[in-house]
C-alpha cells in the first residue's frame, strides 16, 4: 500500500498505535526500552506498509524481505508490529511482555516468537547477521534464478542504532559488504543521539555517512519523522543495483513524551504512569484503555496482509513450476535446502589418507574437498588463512562482487564479522557455512559463537593451531584457555580428534549435527595416524569418549586424552601394560557428545570402581575435573607457552611419554 495514499490522520493514528502499544508494554512490564519504538515508529510503520514483503501465516516464506532489528533492545517494535501485521503474536502475548515463558521476552529470540529473525541484543550482530543474509540471497540467486525466473529477489532491511555503529563488528561487517557490493541491504540508522549515558556527542562524534560512503555503501540522510522523506529513501535505495545503502534517519528519541523526549532515561526506563498519561494527551490517545488499538489501523494493517498474500501466491506457483519443469533444479533444491548427508561419506574420507602422520589440519583439508563434491551447500572461508587452516574449496572459486556463484568466502582479516556473517548464512537456510582461523583467535568470534548455539544453528568451525605446538610463533599465537572456554558455552560441540582417522568423524558428526553449531579443533603439527585395523573404529567418536586401548582385566588405572595427546597417551598407557598394570586409555574428542550418553555408557568407560584416573591434554585444566575428581591427576597447562620448536615445547611442558609415566609413578607409584 502506498504511503501517499494514506490522509495525514490514518498515518498518525497507525504510527501513534505502535508508540503507545509500545509504551503500555513497557508500562506494564515495569522494564524495558521505550525510547527507540517511540522514535522510531514512523520510519517501522513505513517500511511495513509499504515496502516489506511477508506473509504471517508463512515466516519462513524462503523469499520474504527480512527485517532485523539489530538494536534489540527495542524489541517491542518489532512484536507491536508482528501481532498488528497479523503474526502469531497476540495482544496478550505485548501484556505479558517480558515475562516467563511469553512469547515476548526482552530481546528478540529467533525460533521463539513467530516473525523473529534472528536473536539480537549484543549491539552489532544483528548488522552483520544481516550482511550474512543478503550475501546468502545473493549465492542462492545466482544458483536459481534461471531461465527469467526469478526465485530470489528480496532485500534485507535492518534497524540500527548508534549503539549498534560504535561496536566493531559493524565496521568489519560494512568493510565486507561494501567490497562485496551487497545492494540488497537496506539499513536505517536510528540517529537518536542519545545513549544510556546521555548525548551521543559525550563519545561519538564521527561522521557515520562519510565512514560508509568509505566502505561502499550509499548514503542517505532525512528526517526520521518525514513519512515523504523515508519513502523516497527507501524507494532510491531498492533502485540501488551496486551498492548496499544506509539511511541515515534523524529521529527523536522517546517522541511524544513531553518531558523524556530526547533524554537519556527514555532509553531503558518505563515512561512512569504520570508521563504516559502525559504523553497519551499529547498524542490525542485515548488514557484508556491501556493496549488500545483503533479499528481503522486493524483495517489498514489488514488490508496491506491481504495485498501481499497474492504476490505470495504468485511466487509459489513460479517455484512449483520451475523445479516441476526442471528436475535438476528440484534435485539442486533439495540438497541445498534438505542437507542430505550420503551414507557412504565416512568411508570416502577415510581414502584420502595416504600418510602414517598428518596434522589433522592438512587431513581435515584434503577431507573438505571429498565434502564439497558430495555436499554443494557447504560454503564458507577464513579470516585470510586459508593457507594456514587448509580450508579452500578447490573444485570452486571464491565468491566476489561479481560472481556469486563460487564457494570460497574471502572474509579477510575480520574473525569477529565472519562469526556473525556465518550465523545469517545459516540463518538464512540453503547452505551449511564454515569459517575458519587459529583456535588463538576464537576470542575474537565468541559472541558469534555464543548466539549461534544459542539460536541452534549449524555453523561450522574450523580452528586449527591448537595448542602450544604452534611453536615458534610463541604464547601469542599459543591457545591456553580457549578449549575450555569453549566448552563452557552451552550447545557448542568441541571436537578435538586424535588424528586423520577422527578427523573424518568429526566431519561427519559436524555435518549431522543441525541444530547446534560444531568446533573443530585441528593441530598445526603432524601426529600419527591410530592403526584402526589394531584399534576400535573412529566411528566410536558418536559417543564423544570411547576406549581405545583396553586393560586385560578391570582397569586400576585409566588415561584420558584428546588431540594430539592421545599418541602420547598410547604409548604411557603400552609402557604401564607392559610392567604389568591394569592400564586403560580412553580417547575424549568432545565432552559434549560424552555428556550426552546413558549413565550405562558413562560406567562402562569410567567405572566408579577405578579411582586413578589421568587426564592429558594441552591446554587449561580445569574442565577435566569433572571426569578425574579432585583426587585425579591432570597433565596440562596453566601459564602461557614460549617461542621454540614444537619437539622442544613438549619436552618443556612434559607432554611426553617419559613425563607422564613420571608423573603416574609419582602420585601412585606404579
Amino acid at each position: 500500500m502506498l504511503i501517499n495514499k494514506l490522509d495525514k490522520h490514518q498515518l498518525d493514528l497507525a504510527v501513534n498505535t505502535v508508540r503507545m502499544l509500545s509504551a503500555d508494554a513497557v508500562e506494564k512490564a515495569q522494564s524495558g526500552h521505550p525510547g527507540l519504538p517511540m522514535g522510531f515508529a514512523d520510519a517501522a510503520f513505513v517500511l511495513w506498509m509499504q515496502f516489506l514483503r511477508f506473509n504471517p501465516k508463512d515466516p519462513q516464506w524462503p523469499n520474504r524481505d527480512r527485517f532485523i532489528l539489530s538494536a534489540g533492545h527495542g524489541s517491542v517494535l518489532l512484536y507491536t508490529l508482528l501481532h498488528l501485521f497479523g503474526y502469531d503474536v497476540s495482544l496478550d502475548d505485548i501484556k505479558q511482555f517480558r515475562q516467563l515463558g511469553s512469547k515476548t521476552p526482552g530481546h528478540p529470540e529467533y525460533g521463539h516468537t513467530p516473525g523473529v529473525e534472528v536473536t539480537t541484543g549484543p549491539l552489532g550482530q544483528g548488522f552483520a547477521n544481516g550482511v550474512g543474509m543478503a550475501l546468502a540471497g545473493k549465492i542462492l540467486a545466482e544458483r536459481f534464478n534461471r531461465d527469467g525466473r526469478t526465485i530470489f529477489d528480496h532485500r534485507i532491511y535492518g534497524v540500527v542504532s548508534d549503539g549498534d555503529l560504535m561496536e566493531g563488528i559493524t565496521s568489519e561487517a560494512a568493510s565486507f559488504a561494501g567490497h562485496l557490493c551487497l545492494s540488497n541491504i537496506i539499513y536505517i540508522y536510528d540517529s537518536n543521539q542519545i545513549s544510556i549515558e546521555g548525548k551521543t556527542s559525550i563519545t561519538f562524534t564521527e561522521d557515520v555517512g562519510k565512514r560508509f560512503e568509505a566502505y561502499n555503501w550509499r548514503i542517505f540522510k532525512i528526517d526520521g519523522h518525514n513519512h515523504s522523506e523515508i519513502v523516497a529513501a527507501v524507494e532510491a535505495a531498492r533502485n540501488e543495483k551496486e551498492k548496499p545503502s544506509l539511511i541515515i534517519a534523524r529521529t527523536h528519541i522517546g517522541m511524544g513524551s513531553p518531558n523524556k523526549q530526547d533524554t537519556a532515561s527514555v532509553h531503558g526506563e518505563p515512561l512512569g504512569a504520570k508521563e504516559l498519561e502525559l504523553t497519551k494527551e499529547k498524542l490525542g490517545w485515548p488514557k484508556s484503555p491501556a493496549f488500545y488499538i483503533p479499528d481503522e489501523v486493524k483495517q489498514l494493517c489488514q488490508t496491506r496482509v491481504a495485498e501481499l498474500k497474492e504476490e505470495y501466491e504468485n511466487w509459489q506457483s513460479l517455484y512449483t513450476s520451475s523445479l516441476k519443469e526442471d528436475p535438476n533444479l528440484s534435485q539442486l533444491w533439495n540438497s541445498y535446502f534438505k542437507k542430505e548427508i550420503p551414507g557412504a561419506l565416512e568411508s570416502e574420507l577415510l581414502k584420502t589418507i595416504k600418510k602414517d602422520s598428518i596434522a589433522t589440519r592438512s587431513a581435515s583439508g584434503e577431507m573438505m574437498q571429498v565434502i564439497a563434491h558430495l555436499i554443494p551447500s557447504l560454503i564458507g572461508g577464513s579470516a585470510d588463512l586459508c593457507p594456514s587452516t587448509k580450508t579452500y574449496i578447490k573444485s570452486a572459486p571464491s565468491l566476489g562482487k561479481d560472481t556469486f556463484a563460487g564457494r570460497n568466502i574471502h572474509f579477510g582479516v575480520r574473525e569477529h564479522a565472519m562469526g556473525g556473517i556465518l550465523n545469517g548464512l545459516a540463518l538464512y537456510g540453503g547452505t551449511i557455512p564454515f569459517g575458519a582461523t587459529f583456535l588463538m583467535f576464537s576470542d575474537y568470534m565468541r559472541p558469534s559463537i555464543r548466539l549461534a548455539a544459542m539460536m541452534k544453528l549449524q555453523v561450522i568451525y574450523v580452528f586449527t593451531h591448537d595448542s602450544i605446538f604452534v611453536g615458534e610463533d610463541g604464547p601469542t599465537h599459543q591457545p591456553i584457555e580457549h578449549l575450555p572456554s569453549l566448552r563452557a558455552i552451552p550447545n557448542l560441540r568441541v571436537i578435538r580428534p586424535a588424528d586423520a582417522t577422527e578427523t573424518a568423524a568429526a566431519w561427519i558428526a559436524a555435518l549431522n549435527h543441525k541444530d547446534g553449531p560444531t568446533a573443530l579443533i585441528l593441530t598445526r603439527q603432524d601426529i600419527p595416524v591410530i592403526n584402526r585395523s589394531l584399534y576400535p573404529s573412529q566411528d566410536q567418536l558418536k559417543y564423544g569418549a570411547y576406549i581405545l586401548k583396553d586393560s586385560a582385566k578391570p582397569p586400576d588405572i585409566i588415561l584420558m586424552a584428546t588431540g594430539s595427546e592421545v599418541s602420547i597417551a598410547l604409548e604411557a598407557t603400552s609402557q604401564l601394560q607392559e610392567k604389568g598394570v591394569q592400564a586403560r586409555l580412553i580417547s575424549v574428542p568432545c565432552f559434549e557428545l560424552f555428556r550426552a550418553n546413558p549413565d550405562e555408557y558413562k560406567n562402562s568407560i569410567l567405572p566408579p570402581a577405578c579411582r586413578k584416573l589421568v587426564a592429558i591434554e594441552a591446554a587449561g585444566k580445569n574442565d577435566w575435573y569433572e571426569f578425574v575428581g579432585g583426587d585425579g591427576l591432570i597433565i596440562g597447562i596453566d601459564r602461557y607457552g614460549a617461542s621454540a620448536p614444537a619437539k622442544t615445547l613438549a619436552g618443556h611442558f612434559g607432554f611426553t611419554t617419559k613425563n607422564i609415566l613420571n608423573e603416574i609413578n609419582k602420585k601412585w607409584g606404579i
